[in-house]
């Protein structure tokens, strides 16, 4: 292409880019690189040796540790103050409190210096992520299997990251976190919902909750669950339009929890398929009563559809647990 067909691509591109509805910026925005760096090297801080190729052993870990932390801390400093900026930009005349370059650099140090001495903690949080994994899975060999191979605690680790910076106000370094997770998992995690210990995500596809979402302590949940909100207004923006699920609930899959007001009240089993826009009380078990009908192929009878004994055995042990669990 020639110099005057570039020129004239230029001009064009150039008008577009000011009457569009995104329009240029003074300050760099936040990358989606730096950003699934951050995980990255959060994850290798985390769990040493299991996100990134490297050798470690007992002489060097002190020094690689303090190396990571450094390029971490940097990185993070960086997004949250291109995000700070960005923020006073975008505000109304009212809201905007014309950053300078220095203010948003100090005030991104703080965050960061906080991100860091998070770490601990989040350690702490996905360890109990992953006792819950190995005590509930049958198919599970190791823990190591699980931190490596695991997509349910790959999205909940991002999750207990990006809930940290939604909690700071870096509400869109936060989404890009997740949306990131959920397009290597299929599991679409807000930032800003609320989710308790030892949390319990086995296969994972399909699963959606919601910002509001309020999830208690040891709650498993199966691929295909939503817990969304019965409107999609602007509306009702900022007002809880998520379920809240309480401890020690199972919802198997493809299960549809809506509204802001249903509550599953705890030691309860969602079967799978069930649509709920109603609380349950606590140690109930909620089923879709939907009809399976089977027909001989080549005589189009119907065929009384037999429940082996393993199914049988399978119902017993649910109804077993949550029997005990009532009396816990």
């Amino acid at each position: 292409m020639d110099e005057k067909k570039i020129q004239g691509l230029v001009t064009t591109l150039l008008s577009a880019y000011e009457t569009g509805g995104a329009s240029m910026y003074k300050n760099a925005l936040p990358t989606r690189y730096d950003v699934e760096h951050i995980l990255t090297l959060s994850e290798a801080i985390l769990f040493p040796g299991f996100s990134i190729d490297e050798s470690l052993t007992s002489s060097n870990i002190s020094f690689v540790t303090g190396d990571k932390l450094c390029r971490l801390f940097d990185v993070v400093r960086r997004q949250v103050r291109r995000e700070i900026l960005l923020k006073d930009q975008l505000a109304t005349p009212d809201d905007r409190q014309d950053f300078g370059h220095d203010e948003a650099d100090r005030a991104a140090q703080v965050l960061a210096e906080a991100f860091l001495a998070f770490l601990p903690t989040c350690r702490d949080q996905v360890l109990k992520d992953v006792d819950a994994l190995c005590a509930g899975d049958p198919a599970v060999q190791y823990r190591e299997e699980v931190m490596l191979a695991y997509p349910g605690l790959a999205a909940t680790v991002t999750y207990r990251i990006a809930h940290f910076f939604w909690e700071s106000g870096m509400r869109l370094l936060a989404r890009m976190m997740s949306e990131f997770v959920h397009s290597r998992t299929g599991i679409d995690i807000h930032p800003a919902a609320c989710i308790g210990e030892h949390f319990y995500i086995d296969h994972g596809t399909g699963i959606v909750i919601g910002e509001t979402t309020q999830i208690g302590d040891h709650v498993k949940i199966y691929q295909g669950v939503s817990l969304g909100a019965l409107s999609v207004s602007r509306k009702v923006s900022g007002v809880k339009r998520h379920p809240t699920i309480e401890n020690h609930v199972t919802i198997y899959a493809g299960a549809t929890i809506l509204g802001g007001e249903t509550t599953v009240g705890h030691n309860s089993i969602i079967g799978g398929n069930v649509w709920l826009i109603n609380s349950v009380p606590p140690h109930s078990i909620v089923e879709n009563d939907a009809i399976v009908r089977v027909r001989s192929k080549s005589k189009g009878q119907a065929i009384e559809p037999q429940k082996s004994a393993g199914q049988s055995r399978c119902l017993a042990t649910l109804l077993g647990d949550l029997d005990s669990k009532s009396r816990s």
